[in-house]
Protein backbone atom coordinates (compact mmCIF):
# COMPACT_ATOMS: atom_id res chain seq x y z
CA UNK A 1 0.00 0.00 0.00
CA UNK A 2 1.48 3.41 -0.77
CA UNK A 3 2.09 5.37 2.39
CA UNK A 4 1.92 8.81 0.23
CA UNK A 5 -1.61 10.01 2.68
CA UNK A 6 0.70 8.58 6.17
CA UNK A 7 2.95 11.00 4.58
CA UNK A 8 0.58 13.73 3.82
CA UNK A 9 -1.08 13.63 7.19
CA UNK A 10 -4.35 15.46 5.62
CA UNK A 11 -5.71 16.34 9.32
CA UNK A 12 -2.39 18.04 10.49
CA UNK A 13 -2.66 20.04 7.05
CA UNK A 14 -6.13 21.21 7.63
CA UNK A 15 -4.80 21.95 10.88
CA UNK A 16 -2.13 24.15 9.89
CA UNK A 17 -3.55 25.63 6.92
CA UNK A 18 -7.13 25.65 7.41
CA UNK A 19 -9.47 26.30 4.65
CA UNK A 20 -13.32 27.45 4.22
CA UNK A 21 -14.85 29.00 7.59
CA UNK A 22 -12.00 28.31 9.70
CA UNK A 23 -9.32 30.13 7.67
CA UNK A 24 -12.33 33.14 7.84
CA UNK A 25 -12.19 33.32 11.10
CA UNK A 26 -8.77 32.37 11.97
CA UNK A 27 -5.54 33.21 9.82
CA UNK A 28 -7.49 35.62 7.94
CA UNK A 29 -8.23 37.83 10.69
CA UNK A 30 -4.81 37.54 12.66
CA UNK A 31 -2.98 40.78 12.76
CA UNK A 32 0.06 41.87 11.01
CA UNK A 33 2.22 41.02 14.06
CA UNK A 34 0.84 37.64 14.80
CA UNK A 35 1.08 36.81 10.73
CA UNK A 36 5.10 37.94 11.12
CA UNK A 37 5.64 36.07 14.24
CA UNK A 38 4.35 32.42 12.36
CA UNK A 39 5.87 33.48 9.33
CA UNK A 40 9.17 33.80 10.93
CA UNK A 41 8.92 30.65 12.84
CA UNK A 42 7.97 28.98 9.83
CA UNK A 43 11.04 30.29 7.58
CA UNK A 44 13.81 29.82 10.25
CA UNK A 45 12.38 26.40 10.30
CA UNK A 46 12.65 25.95 6.62
CA UNK A 47 16.30 27.44 6.81
CA UNK A 48 17.88 25.50 8.57
CA UNK A 49 16.51 22.40 7.07
CA UNK A 50 17.64 23.86 3.88
CA UNK A 51 21.08 23.82 4.84
CA UNK A 52 20.95 20.46 3.71
CA UNK A 53 20.01 20.65 0.50
CA UNK A 54 22.84 20.65 -2.27
CA UNK A 55 21.41 23.28 -4.26
CA UNK A 56 21.36 25.81 -1.39
CA UNK A 57 24.23 24.69 0.19
CA UNK A 58 26.26 25.34 -3.02
CA UNK A 59 24.77 28.44 -4.00
CA UNK A 60 24.62 29.65 -0.61
CA UNK A 61 28.40 28.56 0.29
CA UNK A 62 29.45 30.51 -2.54
CA UNK A 63 27.68 33.60 -1.55
CA UNK A 64 29.70 33.55 1.92
CA UNK A 65 27.25 32.57 3.70
CA UNK A 66 27.38 29.96 6.89
CA UNK A 67 24.72 28.22 8.71
CA UNK A 68 23.09 30.53 11.59
CA UNK A 69 23.61 33.98 9.57
CA UNK A 70 20.05 34.10 8.83
CA UNK A 71 18.61 34.68 12.44
CA UNK A 72 15.19 36.72 11.30
CA UNK A 73 12.84 37.03 9.23
CA UNK A 74 14.24 40.76 8.38
CA UNK A 75 17.97 38.79 7.39
CA UNK A 76 15.29 37.91 4.23
CA UNK A 77 16.78 39.67 1.77
CA UNK A 78 20.30 38.81 2.75
CA UNK A 79 19.59 34.82 1.17
CA UNK A 80 20.25 35.05 -2.60
CA UNK A 81 17.44 34.84 -4.86
CA UNK A 82 17.23 32.47 -7.68
CA UNK A 83 15.13 31.45 -10.57
CA UNK A 84 14.48 28.92 -13.09
CA UNK A 85 17.51 29.81 -15.01
CA UNK A 86 19.47 28.17 -12.08
CA UNK A 87 17.14 25.41 -11.69
CA UNK A 88 17.70 24.27 -15.62
CA UNK A 89 21.51 25.14 -14.86
CA UNK A 90 21.35 22.53 -12.26
CA UNK A 91 19.61 20.11 -14.36
CA UNK A 92 22.43 20.46 -16.95
CA UNK A 93 25.37 20.03 -14.01
CA UNK A 94 23.43 17.20 -12.46
CA UNK A 95 21.36 15.17 -14.60
CA UNK A 96 18.82 14.22 -15.40
CA UNK A 97 16.93 15.93 -11.85
CA UNK A 98 19.79 18.66 -10.82
CA UNK A 99 20.66 19.07 -7.17
CA UNK A 100 17.84 20.94 -6.20
CA UNK A 101 15.90 17.57 -5.20
CA UNK A 102 17.00 16.33 -1.77
CA UNK A 103 20.53 16.39 0.01
CA UNK A 104 22.57 13.61 -2.43
CA UNK A 105 19.49 13.88 -5.23
CA UNK A 106 16.89 11.54 -5.59
CA UNK A 107 17.38 7.80 -4.97
CA UNK A 108 13.66 6.04 -4.62
CA UNK A 109 14.56 6.21 -0.84
CA UNK A 110 11.69 9.06 -0.64
CA UNK A 111 8.05 9.15 -2.04
CA UNK A 112 8.40 11.59 -4.33
CA UNK A 113 5.92 13.29 -7.05
CA UNK A 114 7.26 14.42 -10.15
CA UNK A 115 5.45 17.17 -12.95
CA UNK A 116 7.38 19.44 -15.35
CA UNK A 117 6.45 23.11 -16.42
CA UNK A 118 4.68 23.75 -19.57
CA UNK A 119 7.69 25.18 -21.26
CA UNK A 120 6.15 28.19 -22.48
CA UNK A 121 9.51 30.42 -21.90
CA UNK A 122 11.71 27.82 -22.49
CA UNK A 123 12.22 24.39 -21.80
CA UNK A 124 10.32 21.60 -19.77
CA UNK A 125 11.51 22.19 -15.96
CA UNK A 126 11.55 19.14 -14.06
CA UNK A 127 9.61 20.31 -10.60
CA UNK A 128 9.25 17.67 -7.39
CA UNK A 129 6.99 17.31 -4.49
CA UNK A 130 6.88 15.52 -1.51
CA UNK A 131 3.31 14.13 -0.13
CA UNK A 132 3.38 16.66 2.79
CA UNK A 133 3.95 19.78 0.47
CA UNK A 134 1.75 18.48 -2.30
CA UNK A 135 -1.57 18.08 0.10
CA UNK A 136 -0.60 21.48 1.51
CA UNK A 137 -0.69 23.29 -2.17
CA UNK A 138 -3.90 21.13 -2.64
CA UNK A 139 -5.72 22.23 0.36
CA UNK A 140 -4.57 26.36 -0.48
CA UNK A 141 -5.94 25.95 -3.88
CA UNK A 142 -9.69 24.80 -2.63
CA UNK A 143 -9.00 27.57 0.31
CA UNK A 144 -9.15 29.92 -2.64
CA UNK A 145 -12.33 27.97 -4.68
CA UNK A 146 -14.41 27.94 -0.94
CA UNK A 147 -13.40 31.59 -0.83
CA UNK A 148 -14.55 32.61 -4.19
CA UNK A 149 -18.03 30.47 -3.91
CA UNK A 150 -17.72 26.73 -4.75
CA UNK A 151 -20.20 24.74 -3.71
CA UNK A 152 -20.68 21.03 -3.33
CA UNK A 153 -23.37 20.94 -5.98
CA UNK A 154 -21.40 22.48 -8.05
CA UNK A 155 -20.05 21.09 -11.43
CA UNK A 156 -16.48 22.12 -12.52
CA UNK A 157 -15.25 21.66 -15.84
CA UNK A 158 -11.53 22.17 -15.93
CA UNK A 159 -9.68 23.18 -18.83
CA UNK A 160 -6.02 22.86 -17.49
CA UNK A 161 -3.65 20.49 -18.93
CA UNK A 162 -2.51 16.90 -17.95
CA UNK A 163 0.71 15.26 -19.51
CA UNK A 164 3.57 16.17 -17.68
CA UNK A 165 2.68 19.30 -16.74
CA UNK A 166 1.16 20.36 -13.26
CA UNK A 167 -1.64 22.16 -13.85
CA UNK A 168 -4.79 18.97 -14.50
CA UNK A 169 -3.36 16.81 -12.11
CA UNK A 170 -3.41 20.04 -9.49
CA UNK A 171 -6.68 20.85 -9.95
CA UNK A 172 -8.00 16.97 -9.94
CA UNK A 173 -6.22 16.50 -6.77
CA UNK A 174 -7.39 19.75 -5.22
CA UNK A 175 -11.47 19.15 -6.22
CA UNK A 176 -11.31 15.66 -5.09
CA UNK A 177 -9.63 15.31 -1.95
CA UNK A 178 -10.81 18.88 -0.48
CA UNK A 179 -14.18 19.84 -2.22
CA UNK A 180 -17.43 17.90 -2.62
CA UNK A 181 -18.38 19.27 -6.28
CA UNK A 182 -17.94 17.28 -9.19
CA UNK A 183 -14.97 17.23 -11.62
CA UNK A 184 -14.92 17.11 -15.55
CA UNK A 185 -11.48 17.63 -16.47
CA UNK A 186 -11.72 18.10 -19.85
CA UNK A 187 -8.21 19.43 -20.51
CA UNK A 188 -7.01 21.47 -23.28
CA UNK A 189 -8.46 21.12 -26.98
CA UNK A 190 -5.31 18.76 -27.78
CA UNK A 191 -6.67 16.21 -25.05
CA UNK A 192 -11.02 16.97 -25.71
CA UNK A 193 -11.95 18.83 -29.00
CA UNK A 194 -13.16 22.45 -28.06
CA UNK A 195 -16.42 21.48 -29.68
CA UNK A 196 -16.89 18.26 -27.17
CA UNK A 197 -15.70 20.34 -24.17
CA UNK A 198 -19.04 22.86 -25.00
CA UNK A 199 -21.14 19.76 -25.35
CA UNK A 200 -20.08 18.15 -22.21
CA UNK A 201 -20.26 21.30 -20.31
CA UNK A 202 -23.80 21.83 -21.59
CA UNK A 203 -25.07 17.94 -20.94
CA UNK A 204 -23.54 17.57 -17.71
CA UNK A 205 -24.90 20.86 -16.11
CA UNK A 206 -21.85 22.70 -15.88
CA UNK A 207 -21.80 25.73 -13.25
CA UNK A 208 -17.97 26.69 -13.17
CA UNK A 209 -14.91 26.28 -15.26
CA UNK A 210 -11.37 26.65 -14.47
CA UNK A 211 -8.54 27.53 -16.21
CA UNK A 212 -6.49 30.11 -18.24
CA UNK A 213 -8.94 32.92 -19.58
CA UNK A 214 -7.14 32.71 -23.30
CA UNK A 215 -8.75 28.78 -23.81
CA UNK A 216 -12.50 30.20 -21.38
CA UNK A 217 -12.88 32.80 -23.84
CA UNK A 218 -12.37 30.18 -26.85
CA UNK A 219 -15.09 27.66 -25.17
CA UNK A 220 -17.43 30.83 -25.76
CA UNK A 221 -16.82 31.39 -28.70
CA UNK A 222 -17.01 27.63 -29.98
CA UNK A 223 -20.23 27.04 -27.95
CA UNK A 224 -21.93 29.93 -29.92
CA UNK A 225 -20.45 28.91 -33.49
CA UNK A 226 -22.75 25.38 -31.99
CA UNK A 227 -25.68 27.19 -31.37
CA UNK A 228 -25.41 27.72 -27.71
CA UNK A 229 -25.77 30.57 -25.70
CA UNK A 230 -23.32 30.71 -23.08
CA UNK A 231 -25.14 31.63 -19.50
CA UNK A 232 -28.58 30.15 -20.98
CA UNK A 233 -28.21 26.64 -22.59
CA UNK A 234 -24.70 26.31 -20.80
CA UNK A 235 -25.30 27.60 -17.11
CA UNK A 236 -21.79 28.76 -16.10
CA UNK A 237 -22.33 30.54 -12.51
CA UNK A 238 -18.44 31.01 -11.73
CA UNK A 239 -14.99 31.46 -13.35
CA UNK A 240 -11.80 30.83 -11.67
CA UNK A 241 -8.54 30.85 -13.29
CA UNK A 242 -5.85 33.49 -14.40
CA UNK A 243 -7.68 36.23 -15.68
CA UNK A 244 -5.02 38.59 -17.38
CA UNK A 245 -5.26 42.55 -16.97
CA UNK A 246 -8.65 43.21 -17.57
CA UNK A 247 -9.77 41.45 -14.22
CA UNK A 248 -12.03 39.48 -15.70
CA UNK A 249 -14.40 41.54 -17.61
CA UNK A 250 -14.25 39.66 -21.13
CA UNK A 251 -14.39 36.57 -20.02
CA UNK A 252 -17.65 37.88 -17.59
CA UNK A 253 -19.40 39.07 -20.95
CA UNK A 254 -18.67 36.19 -22.81
CA UNK A 255 -20.31 33.74 -20.16
CA UNK A 256 -23.46 35.75 -19.59
CA UNK A 257 -22.08 37.33 -16.65
CA UNK A 258 -20.78 34.61 -15.07
CA UNK A 259 -18.52 35.29 -12.22
CA UNK A 260 -15.04 35.80 -12.26
CA UNK A 261 -12.30 35.32 -10.09
CA UNK A 262 -8.53 35.50 -10.14
CA UNK A 263 -5.27 33.28 -8.48
CA UNK A 264 -1.88 33.56 -9.31
CA UNK A 265 1.29 31.22 -8.63
CA UNK A 266 3.49 28.68 -10.39
CA UNK A 267 4.64 25.19 -10.64
CA UNK A 268 6.83 25.54 -7.97
CA UNK A 269 5.09 26.79 -5.40
CA UNK A 270 1.10 26.29 -5.69
CA UNK A 271 -1.49 28.97 -5.25
CA UNK A 272 0.25 31.95 -3.77
CA UNK A 273 -2.64 34.16 -3.63
CA UNK A 274 -6.37 34.35 -4.70
CA UNK A 275 -9.09 36.78 -5.36
CA UNK A 276 -11.96 37.00 -2.84
CA UNK A 277 -15.85 38.11 -3.17
CA UNK A 278 -14.67 41.87 -2.26
CA UNK A 279 -12.63 42.02 -5.74
CA UNK A 280 -10.12 43.99 -4.07
CA UNK A 281 -7.37 42.20 -4.96
CA UNK A 282 -5.59 38.90 -4.66
CA UNK A 283 -4.68 37.77 -1.10
CA UNK A 284 -1.44 36.33 -0.40
CA UNK A 285 -1.35 32.94 1.71
CA UNK A 286 1.18 34.62 3.76
CA UNK A 287 0.79 31.57 6.28
CA UNK A 288 2.19 30.05 3.54
CA UNK A 289 4.61 32.34 1.56
CA UNK A 290 6.56 34.91 2.30
CA UNK A 291 6.27 37.26 -0.78
CA UNK A 292 8.63 40.09 -1.88
CA UNK A 293 8.64 42.11 -4.88
CA UNK A 294 11.83 42.88 -5.86
CA UNK A 295 13.41 44.89 -8.60
CA UNK A 296 14.21 42.96 -11.99
CA UNK A 297 17.38 44.78 -12.93
CA UNK A 298 19.13 44.99 -9.68
CA UNK A 299 17.33 42.44 -7.70
CA UNK A 300 16.85 45.00 -4.35
CA UNK A 301 13.21 44.60 -2.63
CA UNK A 302 10.28 46.83 -3.98
CA UNK A 303 8.13 48.99 -1.24
CA UNK A 304 4.32 47.89 -1.33
CA UNK A 305 2.15 49.87 -4.65
CA UNK A 306 6.04 49.64 -6.53
CA UNK A 307 6.14 47.32 -9.18
CA UNK A 308 8.68 44.43 -10.29
CA UNK A 309 9.21 40.90 -9.88
CA UNK A 310 7.19 38.40 -7.80
CA UNK A 311 9.82 36.23 -5.44
CA UNK A 312 8.81 33.21 -3.62
CA UNK A 313 9.24 31.27 -0.41
CA UNK A 314 7.54 28.50 0.59
CA UNK A 315 7.13 28.04 3.97
CA UNK A 316 5.90 24.51 3.83
CA UNK A 317 8.10 23.34 1.38
CA UNK A 318 10.89 21.47 3.06
CA UNK A 319 11.41 18.22 2.45
CA UNK A 320 12.18 16.96 -1.42
CA UNK A 321 12.31 20.61 -3.22
CA UNK A 322 12.71 24.05 -1.08
CA UNK A 323 11.78 26.91 -2.30
CA UNK A 324 13.65 29.98 -0.55
CA UNK A 325 13.61 32.93 -2.60
CA UNK A 326 12.57 31.94 -6.26
CA UNK A 327 12.36 34.97 -8.40
CA UNK A 328 9.08 33.98 -10.58
CA UNK A 329 10.01 36.63 -13.16
CA UNK A 330 6.44 37.58 -13.51
CA UNK A 331 5.42 40.75 -12.90
CA UNK A 332 3.11 42.71 -9.88
CA UNK A 333 2.57 44.80 -7.85
CA UNK A 334 1.69 44.62 -3.78
CA UNK A 335 -1.35 46.48 -3.06
CA UNK A 336 -0.96 49.15 0.19
CA UNK A 337 -3.86 48.96 2.64
CA UNK A 338 -6.46 46.45 3.25
CA UNK A 339 -8.71 45.05 1.33
CA UNK A 340 -12.56 44.60 1.67
CA UNK A 341 -12.92 41.36 3.32
CA UNK A 342 -11.13 43.00 6.26
CA UNK A 343 -8.72 40.42 6.25
CA UNK A 344 -4.92 40.92 7.70
CA UNK A 345 -3.35 39.80 4.90
CA UNK A 346 -1.47 41.50 2.05
CA UNK A 347 -2.80 41.71 -1.32
CA UNK A 348 -1.34 40.90 -4.58
CA UNK A 349 -2.23 42.96 -8.08
CA UNK A 350 -2.37 39.55 -10.13
CA UNK A 351 0.08 38.78 -13.26
CA UNK A 352 0.88 42.19 -14.66
CA UNK A 353 3.82 40.89 -17.55
CA UNK A 354 6.97 38.53 -17.59
CA UNK A 355 9.93 40.72 -16.96
CA UNK A 356 12.21 38.15 -19.23
CA UNK A 357 9.30 38.23 -21.47
CA UNK A 358 9.51 42.43 -21.89
CA UNK A 359 10.28 43.58 -25.40
CA UNK A 360 11.79 46.47 -24.56
CA UNK A 361 10.93 49.25 -27.96
CA UNK A 362 12.62 52.99 -27.82
CA UNK A 363 13.01 53.37 -24.17
CA UNK A 364 9.58 51.53 -24.14
CA UNK A 365 8.84 48.20 -21.61
CA UNK A 366 5.85 46.43 -23.75
CA UNK A 367 4.77 42.74 -22.31
CA UNK A 368 3.31 41.00 -25.02
CA UNK A 369 0.41 39.57 -22.53
CA UNK A 370 -0.73 42.87 -21.68
CA UNK A 371 -1.55 43.61 -25.44
CA UNK A 372 -4.81 41.21 -24.52
CA UNK A 373 -6.90 43.70 -23.08
CA UNK A 374 -5.99 46.52 -25.31
CA UNK A 375 -7.04 43.99 -27.89
CA UNK A 376 -10.34 43.29 -26.71
CA UNK A 377 -11.74 47.29 -26.43
CA UNK A 378 -12.25 46.46 -30.76
CA UNK A 379 -15.12 44.27 -31.23
CA UNK A 380 -14.15 43.59 -34.39
CA UNK A 381 -10.98 42.01 -33.31
CA UNK A 382 -11.25 38.27 -32.56
CA UNK A 383 -9.47 38.56 -29.35
CA UNK A 384 -6.27 36.20 -30.71
CA UNK A 385 -3.31 37.19 -31.63
CA UNK A 386 1.11 36.56 -31.13
CA UNK A 387 3.42 39.33 -31.07
CA UNK A 388 7.12 38.74 -33.28
CA UNK A 389 9.44 41.09 -32.80
CA UNK A 390 12.33 41.46 -35.26
CA UNK A 391 15.64 43.59 -35.55
CA UNK A 392 15.15 45.71 -38.63
CA UNK A 393 18.13 47.98 -39.97
CA UNK A 394 19.31 47.77 -36.30
CA UNK A 395 16.27 48.49 -34.80
CA UNK A 396 14.01 46.58 -32.67
CA UNK A 397 10.46 45.76 -34.17
CA UNK A 398 7.43 44.64 -32.84
CA UNK A 399 4.58 43.37 -34.73
CA UNK A 400 1.10 42.24 -33.93
CA UNK A 401 -0.88 39.73 -35.39
CA UNK A 402 -4.53 39.89 -34.69
CA UNK A 403 -7.57 37.65 -35.56
CA UNK A 404 -10.43 39.00 -37.60
CA UNK A 405 -13.25 38.69 -39.86
CA UNK A 406 -13.29 41.53 -41.41
CA UNK A 407 -9.40 43.03 -42.36
CA UNK A 408 -9.26 46.01 -44.12
CA UNK A 409 -7.51 49.17 -43.95
CA UNK A 410 -9.30 51.01 -42.00
CA UNK A 411 -9.47 48.46 -39.02
CA UNK A 412 -5.48 48.39 -39.93
CA UNK A 413 -5.32 52.16 -39.07
CA UNK A 414 -7.41 51.99 -36.08
CA UNK A 415 -5.71 49.15 -34.61
CA UNK A 416 -2.14 50.37 -34.90
CA UNK A 417 -3.06 54.31 -33.56
CA UNK A 418 -5.03 52.15 -30.07
CA UNK A 419 -2.07 49.95 -30.17
CA UNK A 420 0.45 52.98 -30.29
CA UNK A 421 -1.57 54.88 -27.56
CA UNK A 422 -1.75 52.64 -24.78
CA UNK A 423 1.61 51.51 -25.43
CA UNK A 424 2.75 54.52 -25.49
CA UNK A 425 5.33 53.46 -28.85
CA UNK A 426 4.63 52.55 -32.40
CA UNK A 427 4.41 48.88 -33.66
CA UNK A 428 3.67 47.16 -36.49
CA UNK A 429 -0.35 45.33 -37.26
CA UNK A 430 -0.90 42.55 -39.46
CA UNK A 431 -4.32 41.05 -39.48
CA UNK A 432 -5.44 37.42 -40.19
CA UNK A 433 -8.38 35.83 -40.56
CA UNK A 434 -9.79 34.14 -37.55
CA UNK A 435 -7.39 30.50 -36.34
CA UNK A 436 -4.56 32.61 -37.99
CA UNK A 437 -2.54 32.78 -35.69
CA UNK A 438 -3.49 29.37 -33.75
CA UNK A 439 -0.46 27.20 -34.73
CA UNK A 440 1.59 29.92 -33.74
CA UNK A 441 0.57 30.39 -30.54
CA UNK A 442 -0.73 27.35 -29.48
CA UNK A 443 -3.69 27.73 -28.41
CA UNK A 444 -5.56 24.45 -28.93
CA UNK A 445 -2.15 22.25 -27.37
CA UNK A 446 -1.37 24.70 -24.39
CA UNK A 447 -2.45 25.86 -21.20
CA UNK A 448 -0.83 29.47 -22.05
CA UNK A 449 -1.02 30.30 -25.40
CA UNK A 450 2.60 31.90 -26.37
CA UNK A 451 2.74 35.46 -27.14
CA UNK A 452 5.83 35.79 -28.16
CA UNK A 453 8.15 35.13 -31.14
CA UNK A 454 11.41 36.82 -30.84
CA UNK A 455 12.94 36.14 -34.01
CA UNK A 456 15.71 38.25 -33.27
CA UNK A 457 18.37 35.39 -32.06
Amino acid sequence: MSRYFDEAAPKAILRDYPIGETFSSGIAQASRDEICALQERRFLALMGRAWGNPFYRRRWQAAGMEAGDIRHLDDLPKVPSFSKFDLMESVEAYPPFGDFIGPGGWTGGERVIMHTTSGTTGAPQPIFYGPRDREIQNALLARAYLLQGMRPDDVVHSVYGFGMVNGGHYIRETILHYTDALLLPAGTGLETRSEQQVELMRRFGATVIVGFADYILKLAEVARAAGLEPGRDVKIRMISGHLGEDGGAAISAAWGGAETYDWYGVGDTGIIAAEGPDRSGLYIWEDAHLLEILDPDTGAPLADGERGNICDTVLFKDSVYPVIRFDTKDVSTVLPGQGGLGFGLRRLAGFQGRSDNMVKLRGINVYPTGVAVILREMPELGGEYICRVDKLEGRDVMTVVCETEDANAGLHDRVVALLRQRLGVGVEVELTGPGGTAEASQLNQRQKPIRLLDQRK
